[in-house]
């Protein structure tokens, strides 16, 4: 079957940043919460998920309207922190760049569906470009206004973005919430990216057509 349009999850698909999202929350929820994220809770908790539901799971209570707001700009400012602290690889993931200008240069629909909120948004097309290969107007983030992922409204939203029907879509995912959202969207075709080692857990998610370990094996093949 070919495919008419591509869904980016950003974070740990566009962008390699999870162990940095992983340090943030850590150093965070230390600061704010008294204890420290387990590996477990990030992988459940976290990658993925809006900045309300890692909060309220971490507080054991609702955060909301400025609450929210202020937990969520200590927090990011952290991680951005980390990012310009990267240098020379605070770039996008291998292989993107190539996927990408094979998009645009073919006029095949692309867009992203984040979790992440305006702020990081604003600061990944700033130091990103991503006004190169995305229309701005098409990206679906975490703006308070439809459940985030693992519920199916982002994806269902890129898609009627980009006028196409779910099934005509893929979407590229790196966490169990994204691939779930992904799933429940009824998305044609989802690939699963991460490293070698994570392979077999991803491969036994409901909805997994392809595993790679990078954009660079991107399977072509599936677009128009």
């Amino acid at each position: 079957m070919i495919f008419n349009g591509i869904i980016f999850d950003f974070n740990g698909v566009l962008w390699w940043d999870s162990h940095l999202h992983e340090y943030a929350w850590k150093q965070f929820s230390e600061a704010v919460g008294s204890r420290s994220f387990s590996i477990e809770e990030i992988k459940v908790h976290v990658f993925g998920r809006t900045n309300q539901h890692c909060l309220q799971y971490l507080l054991g209570r609702p955060v909301t309207g400025y609450e929210l707001e202020q937990l969520t700009q200590q927090k990011e400012t952290i991680y951005r922190q980390l990012c310009l602290k990267q240098g020379t690889d605070f770039k996008l993931s291998s292989g993107a760049i190539e996927l990408l200008d094979y998009l645009v240069a073919h006029d095949i629909p692309c867009t992203i569906a984040t979790g992440s909120e305006k702020t990081n948004l604003d600061f990944f097309v700033e130091h990103f470009l991503l006004r190169n290969w995305f229309d701005l107007r098409h990206i679906v983030y975490d703006d308070g206004s439809r459940s985030g992922k693992p519920a199916p409204d982002m994806y269902l939203d890129a898609a009627n973005r980009l006028e196409l029907e779910p099934a005509q879509c893929i979407v590229v995912e790196d966490s169990d919430s994204g691939i779930e959202a992904a799933y429940a969207a009824g998305i044609g075709y989802i690939v699963a990216l991460g490293p070698e080692a994570s392979h077999h857990r991803l491969r036994n998610l409901k909805g997994v057509n392809r595993v790679v370990d990078s954009l660079e094996k991107f399977p072509m093949e599936l677009l128009y």
